[in-house]
């Protein structure tokens, strides 16, 4: 990792920068599956706390989160931990095209990105921003960066001066291959700006 992130700050003063200051990012690691991208779907529009907390209740009111046990828990249980009913829902069509077979997890490491998305946005509910972080996270591809984001917008916004999409997709062609390190230092810069690291 610290050649690749040597390489990407050689080319990057601004990025430099951020490692100077901050040091370098956590990479996050997750296990792959229908867990952990039950996990990513409660994450969408809100705080990174609030959706550790309904997980771990989830967690402790199910144990191990399958989508067996998707199906067979209620809506009002998944209510009585924090899930609102429209991720329920997503939650539960996962299961099942889970439990169907339309979807595999442990096939995604043979397929494409482009193969993978294609499942996923299947999935109500499931938009590109959560296929970026389930790419990122859980199968560790290198070269995702979520402009869908709104901590990677704001922090491109702030240190590079770019305010449309179309021009950050620009400026993250220049982080290619490693635009998921990229991705990783951009988020350290906004949580250290924030104390919450």
């Amino acid at each position: 990792m610290n050649e690749n992130l040597n390489r990407l700050s050689q080319n990057d003063p601004i990025l430099k920068s951020i490692l100077r200051q901050y040091g370098n990012p956590v990479i996050q690691v997750r296990e792959q599956g229908f867990a952990a991208l039950t996990h990513i779907i409660l994450e969408q529009q809100v705080s990174i706390a609030s959706a550790k907390a309904t997980y771990t209740k989830l967690e402790q009111k199910l144990g191990k989160i399958t989508s067996k046990k998707a199906i067979e828990t209620t809506d009002e249980v998944f209510r009585e931990c924090g899930v609102s009913r429209q991720k329920t829902a997503y939650i539960k069509d996962m299961a099942q095209r889970e439990i169907s077979g339309a979807l595999d997890f442990s096939s995604f490491e043979s397929k494409s990105v482009e193969e993978i998305t294609s499942e996923l946005l299947a999935i109500k509910g499931v938009g590109y921003w959560t296929i970026e972080v389930y790419l990122m996270f859980c199968l560790q591809h290198p070269d995702i960066i979520p402009l869908g984001d709104i901590a990677i917008r704001n922090t491109i916004k702030e240190l590079y001066d770019i305010h449309e999409v179309g021009k950050m997709n620009e400026l993250a062609q220049n982080w290619k291959p490693y635009r998921t390190l990229a991705s990783y230092i951009l988020w350290h810069h906004y949580l250290a700006k924030r104390n919450r690291l």
